[in-house]
């Protein structure tokens, strides 16, 4: 039997875990099937406050943990299979183990849609990216190109409008899907221009990205774009599978909260990207798992705001 068990070691529960330890509650934080979250894959962070230079993302949420670990908070290296939130206590499964807790954080974040590629997958933090806010400001001056044609990669690709000398929007399609506001400033934006029907074949550049491989899905005609950034914008999944059924959820699978933190369920939190989809920010993450971990502190002392 736990007092609180937190989902996740990304930065939401990270936090999580050190605000929970100061508080004495003695965090027991099952690590999930990625490790430190999407922050570990990122590259350098130069926009989290208190670090003047630019540190690795995976350093970064590093430190978090061990800053958990030292106030206290324990980890498991595990993944969580199962919940039971139907009845006290609350019951979480790992493959190996079942636990059962008074309280629970969710902060399992969300995962990005990749485009599948290996070259993708080997340059991500090199010049692929799937966030324009956390890595735009490394391509000033230069050339990036955004895959996507929703309201995200629209966004994306107007705010690295105001940083890369150009922007190159490419789109398996002839039309956009994003909100038509969208569609009007992008297209009114002298810096971005868009590449129809087409869809990146490869990912080019052998320590760093280099240029794209783009092929024409009416044509069949591949050619090739210089760039030096890419920026992956189309979509995010909630990692919120094994709670369905249990805590309400919108149409896209993010837990619905109320006061930020509260779900559903009284004594089950979430925090981070598996509720905030509209803002996808380490720092962020982090003051969402903060107030989680205050909210479940007054949870178990029978308090309330």
């Amino acid at each position: 039997m736990e007092d609180l068990i937190i989902i996740g070691s990304g930065c939401a529960g990270c936090t999580a875990a050190i605000y929970a330890s100061r508080a004495g509650l003695e965090p027991f934080v099952i690590e999930g099937p990625q490790p430190g979250g999407q922050l570990a894959m990122a590259g350098e962070v130069e926009n989290f406050p208190g670090f003047p230079d630019p540190i690795p993302g995976s350093a970064l949420v590093e430190r978090m943990r061990q800053q958990a670990e030292r106030l206290g908070a324990r980890f498991e290296g595990a993944s969580v299979i199962r919940v039971d939130f139907s009845k006290r206590p609350l019951e979480v499964f790992t493959e190996s183990e079942a636990y059962g807790a008074r309280s629970i954080i969710i902060a399992t974040g969300a995962s990005a849609k990749w485009l599948g590629l290996e070259s993708e997958r080997r340059l991500i933090g090199r010049g692929v990216s799937a966030c324009a806010h956390c890595d735009g400001y490394f391509y000033k001056g230069k050339r990036v190109v955004v895959v996507g044609g929703g309201d995200t990669a629209l966004g994306e690709a107007l705010f690295l409008s105001g940083i890369a000398r150009e922007v190159i929007v490419v789109h398996r399609r002839s039309e956009l899907r994003a909100k038509r506001a969208l569609q009007e400033r992008a297209f009114g934006n002298d810096r971005i221009r868009f590449e129809w029907n087409k869809v990146v074949a490869d990912i080019l550049g052998d320590e760093k990205v280099s240029g794209v491989l783009l092929k024409d899905v009416i044509t069949g005609e591949v050619k090739k774009i210089d760039c030096d950034g890419l920026f992956v914008a189309i979509g995010h999944k909630p990692n919120t599978e094994v709670f369905r059924g249990q805590l309400e959820m919108d149409e896209e699978g993010y837990i619905i909260t109320k006061d930020l933190v509260k779900t559903s369920v009284d004594g089950v939190f979430a925090a981070g990207d598996v509720c905030s989809k509209n803002y996808r920010q380490a720092v962020i993450a982090s003051a969402l798992g903060a107030i989680a971990a205050m909210e479940a502190e007054r949870f178990l002392e029978g308090r309330s705001l």
